[in-house]
């Protein structure tokens, strides 16, 4: 996968968090990021992580951050911006306008919190911004350049039909 840095991350494969924060450079020697959100932003790469969970369990999560994320099919994804991102907003600004702004977006997809162990992300490459609907909670489809594995698709199509 080519991005506008020199990164280790290869399409498909799977990354904890703090690998993928160092691979952004967000993460080093010096300083560790105490990124816990679902996003991570490396303003200096211009480019933005998404982490995406499918499978949310009202345990885990609060009513605010059960997002509705899910594929729609091998090359769309819907995604829940935070709660707090309306299209006004710089936040939602950075997304609807990615493309002119030369922003990288990179998805970052698991199944689910834990299996066994804290499960690991499915990098599943860039993505361009497609359409919104909604504030404060946007509700955007992006593009992915390449198809998500077909594993990953069929789990979360199943997840979304329910």
């Amino acid at each position: 996968m080519e991005l506008s840095f020199v990164s280790p991350l290869k399409l498909h494969s799977r990354y904890n968090r703090d690998q993928i924060l160092v691979a952004l450079g967000l993460h080093t020697f010096e300083k560790a990021s105490s990124n816990r959100e679902g996003v991570a932003v490396n303003k200096e790469r211009n480019v933005e992580a998404l982490f995406i969970t499918l499978k949310k369990s009202e345990k885990e999560y609060s009513p605010t951050t059960l997002y509705d994320d899910y594929a729609i099919n091998e090359y769309l994804f819907h995604w829940q911006s935070q709660n707090a991102t309306s299209p006004e907003s710089p936040k939602g600004q950075s997304y609807l306008r990615h493309g002119e702004l030369d922003k990288t977006i990179l998805l970052f997809v698991r199944e689910q919190n834990e299996d066994g162990n804290t499960m690991s992300y499915v990098f599943l490459g860039d993505a361009n911004f497609m359409q919104s609907s909604g504030s404060r909670l946007m509700n955007i489809e992006w593009e992915l350049t390449e198809p998500m594995p077909a594993y990953l698709w069929k789990e979360s199509r199943k997840l979304a039909v329910g």
